[in-house]
């Protein structure tokens, strides 16, 4: 059982040793971690990073569709959380690279379990969503 000294340093934020964190607690810090690893950009970009090192635009050409905000806006929250390393080099024109630290390798790992596992049975999605768009009359989402 934790103690009051644990449940206060948990609402700061402060990490203890054996402390739990749960992230179906409002205030639990791990939530936004999560939020960050699972959104459409977060994960696509862990997963693109899997493959290796890259720079800024060949990132955003790998992850389809994501815009320079959005791109840059999810790699600071990944670097803040400890997932993704930004290296900048002093040459000119500068030279930035992001690679994933061992959390975000370990990290992508899971994510790519789950986006394979997605792939693989795409053709089941797609007939549950033909089967609940003919009993429901909707049009695509």
């Amino acid at each position: 059982m934790e103690s009051i000294a644990q449940a206060a340093k948990a609402a700061e934020g402060v990490e203890s040793p054996g402390l739990a964190y749960d992230v179906f607690a409002r205030s639990c810090p791990s939530r936004g971690t999560l939020e960050h690893v699972t959104g459409r950009w977060g994960a696509l970009t862990l997963g693109a990073l899997h493959e290796g090192s890259f720079r800024f635009n060949e990132l955003r050409r790998r992850v389809d569709g994501v815009s320079e905000k959005m791109l840059s806006q999810t790699l600071h929250a990944l670097e803040r959380d400890g997932l993704v390393h930004r290296e900048a080099q002093p040459t000119n024109p500068p030279r930035v690279d992001y690679e994933l630290t061992p959390l975000g390798r370990e990290v992508a790992e899971r994510l790519l379990t789950l986006i394979h596992f997605v792939e693989g049975r795409m053709n089941d999605v797609l007939e549950a969503r033909g089967r609940y768009d003919e009993t429901r009359g909707a049009t695509a989402v």
